[in-house]
């Protein structure tokens, strides 16, 4: 009978081909591979469908962890209508669409899941626009974003929808995706032991990627498993993911600066060749190392400055690759000097103390009287030459009358510092010898 309706055409052409990342797409959230700490039983989505309550979502995460998919399921366990778009290609007029269908489709009994993909791309304006319908139960709106949504989007969207992290699938996760895939495929990937491994280092948790890597090897015609070397002359490695805007960006900054703050070398050499290979700007991380310098050693170790601003200027006048090599210097002198943030606590509370004393003034003893006038009101008054005093040393009070002398400067016991709290000893108790 279905002869009777072909119009034409080649009968025997195969089905369009459809992609490996698509015939694996899960169909139930059982079948979601990783992000356990999102949908397990007691984890926040397993406790909202057990319960029956969804509420809008914002979803924060690498590519290729499953953001679309898991909205996608949610709708379906749920029984909203799935409607998809995203921030990049969606205008005004194309939001008003979906609102409009949303409306008539809530009047008709059936909810509807705005997934939108990208989501911080979209302005103050363009999110605020969702909050109307968010709260009259026309959408549940699900975000999906690989920016932080702290910074990225508004407060009054982030008050209405929960974040829920989304992380890159580990090495347990992708080796099950590769069985997966294999098993679709009908075959084992043609791998050594060695090389499947690269293969998920490549993929470098992102399980999208790792699907595309494998169709591209499945195509392949070879005799013997293929090692290491040899795939990885084959594929070009996919780039580190790496945004020099972005939360990778901080993240790595971070994970840096941290590493030289807690006297790793070795780790704080690895997030700082991470950044060169995701290309950041050596002068940022230079400036950076000198923030360090100034923060996290201070006067533990003077010469940590110079040494930081030295590796700068040296990069700045021969460049790459070698300028690299005195910023990497500079990367484990800092690590490895000792540390202390004596200065910068004593500044910090300086200032806290600036702003609560107010205007109060001088001592007037210690103020200059280059007028008369200025003489008899009393300025300069009483005031010790320190360089006549006994040691060279004063003990005058230097702080506004009436104000209890604070500790502000609190050297620790650590590289160049412990010198400088014997000598901090030493004035206190020399002060407190001549103020009796």
């Amino acid at each position: 009978m279905s002869d009777l309706f072909n119009t034409g055409g080649d009968r025997s052409a195969p089905p369009a081909h459809r992609p490996l990342a698509d015939r694996l797409r899960p169909q139930t959230l059982a079948e979601v591979i990783g992000q356990e700490h999102v949908l397990g039983p007691d984890a926040p989505l397993g406790v909202m469908l057990a319960s029956g309550s969804l509420s809008s979502l914002v979803f924060w995460g690498p590519p290729g962890v499953g953001k679309t998919t898991i909205a996608r399921l949610l709708a379906q366990e749920t029984d909203l209508h799935f409607v998809q778009i995203s921030a990049i290609f969606t205008g005004v007029p194309d939001l008003r669409k979906v609102f409009e269908a949303a409306k008539i489709r809530h009047q008709n009994g059936r909810g509807t899941l705005l997934f939108v993909d990208e989501i911080h791309r979209f302005n103050k304006a363009q999110q605020d626009g969702f909050l109307p319908h968010m709260e009259d139960g026309t959408i549940l709106l699900v975000g999906a974003t690989t920016e932080n949504p702290s910074f990225e989007l508004n407060a009054a969207v982030l008050s209405r929808a929960q974040v829920l992290v989304l992380e890159r699938l580990d090495l347990a996760d992708l080796e099950r995706l590769t069985q997966r895939a294999e098993k679709e495929l009908g075959k084992a990937l043609p791998l050594t032991g060695s090389a499947r491994e690269a293969l998920h280092e490549m993929a470098d948790g992102d399980g999208r990627a790792l699907l595309n890597l494998i169709e591209q090897i499945a195509a392949w015609k070879v005799d013997t498993p293929l090692d290491r070397e040899v795939l990885a002359t084959r594929l070009m490695r996919r780039a580190t993911k790496y945004d020099k805007s972005g939360d990778e960006h901080y993240n790595l900054i971070s994970a840096l600066h941290k590493s030289v703050r807690g006297s790793d070398p070795d780790a704080a050499l690895y997030w700082f060749a991470r950044m060169l290979e995701g290309g950041e700007d050596p002068r940022y991380i230079a400036r950076r190392l000198t923030i360090m310098a100034v923060e996290d050693i201070s006067l533990a170790d003077p010469q940590a400055q110079a040494l930081a601003l030295h590796a700068w200027e040296v990069y700045e006048r021969i460049g790459s690759p070698e300028g690299e090599l005195a910023l990497a210097q500079a990367v484990v002198y800092l690590a490895l000097a000792p540390k202390s943030n004596g200065a910068y606590a004593g500044y910090k509370a300086a200032r806290e103390l600036a702003r609560k004393s107010g205007s109060e003034p001088p001592p007037k003893h210690i103020l200059n009287a280059p007028t008369s006038l200025m003489k008899d009101q009393g300025y300069g008054a009483g005031y010790a030459y320190d360089h006549d005093a006994e040691d060279g040393f004063s003990g005058q009070n230097y702080f506004p009358d009436g104000m209890d002398r604070p500790d502000l400067y609190q050297p620790v016991e650590r590289g160049f510092e412990r010198e400088l709290k014997k000598r901090l000893e030493y004035f206190a108790k020399l002060r407190a010898q001549r103020n009796r």
